[in-house]
C-alpha cells in the first residue's frame, strides 16, 4: 500500500473514489487549466489516455485555478474539457496545488523531485506526475510534453506486458 492510496478524491461531477482505487494503474496526474498556453498538452493527455489506457494506464486530470487560468464552474471546465479535447480520462474537482489549502495528494506529489533534483512547489499549470503500480512518484515540469520521451518510456517499462 502506497502513501497515496488512502487519500480522497472527488471527481468534476462529485462522485467520491481514493487514490487506491487507482493503485494497480500507472497514473499520470496533471494540474490542468482550461485558459493557460499550455492547454493544447489536453489533445496529447488524451492521446496517452486511448493509447495505454486498455492496457492500465489513466490520466488524471487535476483543474486548479492557482495560477488564475481555470474557468469558475465544474460544468464550465467540464464542458471545454470534452467539447474542445475530446477528453475521456477522469478529471477531478478543481483543487488548490500549493499553500496552506492544498489538497493531500499534492502534499505528498511535491515531495518527489524531477529530473534536476527539484521538488516543492508546483510551478505552473501541466506539471505532471507519474505513480507506478507500486507507489514511485516521477516528476515532470510543466514545459515537458504529455508524449515527451521519458515520459512515455516510463509509461511503458511500468504497464504489464
Amino acid at each position: 500500500m502506497s502513501a497515496l492510496d488512502p487519500i480522497d478524491l472527488t471527481t468534476l461531477r462529485g462522485d467520491t473514489t481514493t487514490f487506491g482505487a487507482y493503485s494497480d494503474k500507472v497514473v499520470l496526474v496533471v494540474n490542468v487549466a482550461s485558459r493557460c498556453g499550455l492547454a493544447p498538452q489536453y489533445e496529447k493527455l488524451e492521446e496517452l489516455q486511448r493509447t495505454y489506457g486498455e492496457r492500465g494506464f489513466t490520466v488524471l486530470g487535476f483543474p486548479s485555478n492557482q495560477f488564475l487560468q481555470e474557468l469558475g464552474s465544474s460544468e464550465a471546465i467540464d464542458e471545454y474539457c470534452s467539447a474542445t479535447w475530446g477528453v475521456t480520462f477522469p478529471m477531478m474537482e478543481k483543487i488548490r496545488v500549493n499553500g496552506r489549502h492544498e489538497h493531500p495528494l499534492y502534499t505528498e506529489l511535491k515531495k518527489a523531485v524531477d529530473a534536476d533534483g527539484k521538488g516543492g512547489k508546483v510551478k505552473w499549470n501541466f506539471e505532471k506526475f507519474v505513480i507506478t503500480p507500486g507507489g514511485a512518484v516521477h516528476r515532470f515540469r510543466p514545459t515537458t510534453e504529455p508524449d515527451a520521451p521519458e515520459i512515455v518510456s516510463l509509461i511503458e517499462a511500468s504497464l504489464p506486458a
